[in-house]
């Protein structure tokens, strides 16, 4: 199983894949981006340059609230000045301040509006939920079990070479593996010029070539990674069934 893929997609919107190309890299909830982005069509009201830029260590403040401060961020990312990109800059140094992930999206915002100044044409952004690295998107991906027998090291080590033979030909990078009962979850960043589907569909082929283990269905999804429960959710919203062999 899999998502849409977003290199035909991209084509299909650009013509192919745009030089002037940005990828959101941190991993920020998709539900808070969508909140991000409508709070800040409802509260870029009218306000100067100037006001914003006199308010921008407000962000520093204590006792200023969170409320103001969210205002505060989406105002100075609709700037096209660099003060406004190094103030967000620095707030984002705090790793572990509640709004920080506010502040990485008004960042990222911040950064694409000076590019398209300066390089005079207007930049694409990509956003997932898992976000991404370079020029790369991150994907959780699930692999089957088949008859829902548990991998041993054998088949593990076959998987594993296959996936170090796949994407060191497309230069992808594998950042997290974990084997369940029935199913193997990796965590992998990908070229956004590489088909998605072809990628594991080949995967499971050439892995199949020793014992037929892997099921043909698989899941990817650049949203989150997935709990285990959901999974088997997954499976069972879309009649997919782990052909357990009872007689072995």
């Amino acid at each position: 199983m899999g998502e849409e893929n977003i290199y035909d997609k991209l084509k299909e919107i650009f013509g192919g894949i745009p030089g002037n190309l940005s990828v959101l890299e941190e991993e920020i909830d998709i539900n808070l981006q969508v909140e991000y982005y409508e709070y800040a069509r409802a509260h870029r009201h009218a306000i100067t340059a100037d006001e914003v830029i006199g308010k921008k260590d407000n962000i520093f403040q204590k006792d200023v609230s969170n409320e103001d401060k969210k205002s505060l961020f989406v105002q100075l990312a609709s700037l096209d000045n660099v003060e406004a990109y190094r103030t967000i800059e620095k707030f984002i140094q705090d790793q572990e301040h509640e709004l920080r992930e506010w502040a990485v999206l008004a960042y990222q915002e911040s950064r694409m509006l000076l590019e398209s100044k300066i390089l005079n044409e207007n930049q694409v952004f990509i956003s997932t939920g898992l976000g991404g690295k370079g020029d790369k998107l991150r994907y959780f991906i699930v692999f089957f079990a088949n008859k829902g027998k548990s991998f041993n090291n054998f088949q593990k080590k076959v998987l594993q070479n296959e996936i170090d033979f796949f994407f060191k030909q497309c230069s992808g990078e594998v950042e997290e593996i974990s084997y369940k009962d029935t199913f193997a979850t990796f965590k992998v960043v990908i070229p956004l010029n590489v088909p998605l589907k072809n990628l594991f569909k080949n995967i499971i082929l050439e892995s199949n070539q020793y014992g037929d283990f892997l099921m043909s269905n698989f899941i990817i999804t650049n949203v989150r990674c997935l709990s285990d429960e959901e999974i088997y959710d997954f499976l069972c919203h879309h009649n997919i069934e782990l052909d357990y062999d009872e007689s072995e």
